[in-house]
């Protein structure tokens, strides 16, 4: 059982950044793959980034590729996201998520443990 909390959200204007952050319960955390995930209101819920186990790979939707970077310390079971950049149509609740496999995948149904989320908002 893995448990997830995030954090870091906030109101940011555009062009300015947020770092979320997730903090993840468990002796096997450093064996999970890490996804961001967020929601807009009125819309489904959307990939956003992934990570594997090591960090060694990332994956990113287009949407945010070259803006957001995900990053992991396996050390302080932590998961980040850094968004730069940042757009209006960004504005969502981001979603932390964990894979009790180690390769990245951006399918939702591919993620065990969500989070609760944390609203971003970027004002125009």
């Amino acid at each position: 059982q893995v448990q997830v909390v995030e954090s870091g959200g906030g109101v940011v204007q555009a062009g300015g950044s947020l770092r979320l952050s997730c903090a993840a319960s468990g002796r096997t955390f450093s064996s999970y793959a890490m996804g961001w995930f967020r929601q807009a209101t009125g819309k489904e819920r959307e990939f956003v980034a992934a990570i594997s186990w090591s960090g060694g790979s990332t994956y990113y939707a287009d949407s945010v590729k070259g803006r957001f970077t995900i990053s992991r310390d396996n050390a302080k079971n932590t998961v980040y996201l850094q968004m730069n950049s940042l757009k209006p149509e960004d504005t969502a609740v981001y979603y932390c998520a964990a894979r009790p496999w180690g390769e990245v995948t951006p399918q939702i149904t591919g993620y065990v443990y969500w989070g609760q989320g944390t609203q971003v908002t970027v004002s125009s």
